[in-house]
């Protein structure tokens, strides 16, 4: 199954984002730069609140 897109909050700023479930680097907040997902070669470790996955289609 491929990835999906994550509705992320960020711990420190609670800006929320939207991120690769699958991100290949690092994806920083936009507004304070806190680390928000960390590649592990799978899916990538969230570090915020996953506030909901966004649907494509």
């Amino acid at each position: 199954m491929a990835g999906s897109f994550l509705s992320v909050e960020c711990p420190d700023c609670e800006n929320e984002q939207t991120v690769f479930s699958k991100a290949a680097t690092e994806v920083a907040c936009a507004v304070c730069g806190h680390t928000l997902a960390r590649p592990t070669g799978g899916k990538a470790t969230i570090e915020g609140a996953v506030l909901e996955t966004v649907e494509q289609r």
